[in-house]
């Protein structure tokens, strides 16, 4: 089975279904998103839909009650397409233990999420997930998926690494294989059994072939969508990727044994 591994909700949905079949995708880990830059044609409208992020962050726009509205518009898409979509959850960082542990029974659990996740997080804020991890641990160790590419610089990544061999048994990815870090990141991965990294966004094709060869049982296939496209990423491994099995490990096998989809 072809799965592409994350993936943002788009409008309609309709619409990334064709392009799951056109590209020979059969499932897809959905994740929510705040803003759909998909439905722009302008860089005017662009930049309008993307302040809707900065105002989250500037405080301007409640950032509970949008996440909340964006896990609610992908659980309702996973529900509609249940064969073709499931999905990582969206979880606030900075919380304390049991008020962590409340909203991912509340918007995980009960939603019925495969893992955590997107997180992005500022640089020299990576130790504020350990709450997240210690969560996660308790419930089934849920894997945790983490935006690593910028802000993040490798002391960020490092410490990323730190919080997975401190909590081995929960799965970690490691997103857009470390930015311009790569190299560091295949080297770290090595060492570290419960690490596993995502394909997208990747900072040049050598840094695709490289990881491959050196992490084949840890690479996930994935295109970031609506940021990146399924028939380029998938294209590029293609092209990076002569090894027929390894080809399907990092295609979907991977990604299939860690959800157990």
């Amino acid at each position: 089975m072809i799965i592409d591994s994350h993936a943002h909700v788009i409008l309609p949905v309709e619409k990334h279904i064709e392009l799951m079949d056109e590209a020979g995708i059969e499932k897809t880990i959905l994740f929510s998103t705040s803003m759909h830059p998909e439905i722009t044609k302008t860089l005017d409208e662009f930049e309008k839909e993307l302040n809707k992020l900065y105002e989250i962050i500037s405080g301007k726009r409640n950032p509970i009650e949008t996440r909340i509205a964006s896990i609610k518009e992908q659980s309702e898409i996973i529900n509609k397409y249940p064969s073709r979509f499931c999905g990582f959850g969206s979880v606030p960082v900075g919380l304390d233990y049991e008020k962590t542990a409340s909203w991912i029974e509340e918007y995980i659990v009960k939603n019925k999420f495969i893992g955590l996740g997107e997180f992005s997080v500022s640089t020299g804020q990576v130790k504020s997930l350990e709450t997240v991890f210690k969560v996660s641990h308790d419930f089934s160790n849920l894997p945790v998926w983490i935006h690593a590419f910028w802000p993040l610089d490798l002391n960020d990544i490092k410490e990323i690494f730190n919080l997975a061999k401190k909590y081995p048994d929960v799965p970690v990815i490691i997103g857009h294989l470390g930015g311009v870090n790569w190299l560091e990141v295949i080297k770290m991965a090595k060492e570290t059994k419960n690490i596993y990294i995502d394909l997208s966004a990747f900072y040049t094709t050598v840094a695709l072939g490289m990881t491959i060869k050196e992490l084949p049982e840890k690479c996930l296939f994935s295109a970031d969508i609506p940021y990146g496209d399924l028939m380029v990423s998938k294209f590029s491994i293609e092209r990076v990727c002569k090894d027929k099995a390894v080809l399907e490990q990092v295609m979907g096998g991977n990604v299939e044994k860690l959800l157990n989809l």
